[in-house]
């Protein structure tokens, strides 16, 4: 008797989903094989269209849900001094779709817009394609969309929509240069990044290197501080390198490699010794110096200071982590907090003097040090030096942009944006 309360629970349990208990027994056994015969064809039987039971579920069935195309946007620039606000505008860009097409101006559209560059093409392409957030690149992209141009993004490379920053971009008859795209309801603006403009980085070059001709030290202590005062419109956020930063550690057994620098005007060789930095290993940990250091060594302060050079070093798409203010000399404790598997240095370098401690005489000592070959000899000096040896050049052109910048900076009004 108990043995068969526990096989009449047991089958309770069983069928609680829904059947009935008179499905028990031989004529239960026959209804399960006659629904399984039409509505399954399990039996050789006709199949579903014939269980009128299950009819009503058949439309509540999980749909093949269709795969949609990526939004595709593109943005376009001269990105001459590439800086800490290109990355960000890209950045920001990125968001408003899935894959980000990016069109770098030509020299020649530079030149009849805007004034001569300072970087080639190639050095231009190669910053804006080192970008974590950029898919692809358009080389020779015109200044203005027009209306041939707008048809070719739209057919060729299947973009969706055209973006720009809120500060206004005009071209010399005082047109919009994004007049068709707006009218087209195929563009969307992003927030420009404040306190930084490839027309302010010509102005403190032109600024450090007229205070440091004497090369005193009252000479550099001046330009600094008036530096400074140029750099007031930057503010830093904790909020800004959170969005720049990957937000991973090393995983457990990775081969973390170190290089360590100034990376100041981040530059075309900057972007390929970090490439072939982190090609030797699987994570890539860059300490960045601070700005007193950097004056102890080249005898002068940096362009670019030290949130704004690590936000540019952030951005490079072979940077997995950045010390911010690393110090000069590799320690030991640094190899071990990081666990670093591998310190490397460039042969290209600039502002180390002769008689310096070695920096690099404990990885050197410990058989974790190599020399790798700087594929650009491009530095931060002899970028700056091609605007001071087209001095009034640049200057003329500066005059122009800083006119329409202080335009916009005492006509901004608050855009919303990340």
């Amino acid at each position: 008797m108990m043995m068969g309360v526990l096989a009449f629970e047991n089958d309770q349990g069983l069928w609680n989903g829904g059947y009935y208990s008179q499905f028990f027994g031989i004529g239960g056994v026959m209804v399960t094989v006659a629904i399984l015969w039409l509505s399954t064809g399990y039996f050789g039987g006709f199949g579903a269209p014939f269980a009128p039971y299950f009819w009503p579920y058949l439309g509540q069935l999980p749909k093949k849900k269709e795969r949609q195309r990526p939004v595709r946007v593109y943005m376009d620039g001269c990105f001459d001094l590439m800086h800490y606000g290109h990355a960000n505008a890209l950045r920001q860009a990125k968001l408003l779709g899935d894959q980000l097409v990016v069109g770098v101006v030509s020299d020649e559209e530079i030149v009849a817009n805007k004034g001569p560059p300072v970087l080639s093409m190639e050095e231009r392409l190669t910053l804006v394609s080192g970008l974590k957030w950029v898919d692809e690149v358009i080389p020779d992209a015109p200044y203005e969309i027009t209306e041939e141009f707008m048809n070719t993004l739209f057919s060729k490379y299947n973009i969706d929509y055209i973006i720009h920053g809120d500060d206004p971009c005009l071209l010399p008859d005082g047109t919009d240069a994004y007049a068709l795209a707006k009218k087209a309801g195929r563009y969307k603006q992003i927030r420009r990044t404040e306190g930084v403009s490839s027309t302010d980085i010509v102005g403190r070059i032109l600024l450090t290197f007229k205070h440091n001709e004497s090369r005193s030290e009252n000479a550099v202590v001046e330009s600094c501080d008036q530096m400074k005062t140029q750099l007031s419109n930057f503010l830093p956020t904790s909020r800004r390198i959170m969005q720049f930063s990957n937000g991973q550690a090393p995983s457990p057994g990775a081969r973390v490699v170190y290089i360590d620098g100034a990376f100041d005007l981040f530059h075309a060789g900057h972007v390929e010794i970090l490439r072939s930095a982190r090609q030797l290993g699987d994570f890539l940990l860059v300490g960045v110096h601070d700005d007193q250091v950097i004056r102890e060594r080249r005898g002068c302060c940096p362009i670019m200071h030290l949130h704004e050079r690590t936000l540019s070093v952030l951005a490079c798409r072979y940077v997995d982590e950045v010390i911010i203010g690393s110090p000069r000399e590799v320690s030991r404790d640094m190899i071990t907090t990081f666990n670093i598997s591998l310190v490397v240095h460039g042969t290209v370098a600039e502002g180390s003097s002769v008689d310096e401690v070695d920096p690099y005489a404990l990885p050197k000592s410990m058989g974790i040090f190599q020399i790798i070959t700087s594929p650009k000899a491009i530095t931060s000096v002899s970028v700056a030096t091609r605007i001071i040896d087209n001095h009034e050049a640049y200057k003329k052109r500066n005059l122009k942009k800083k006119a329409s910048e202080d335009k916009y900076y005492t006509q901004k009004k608050f855009v919303f944006g990340d």
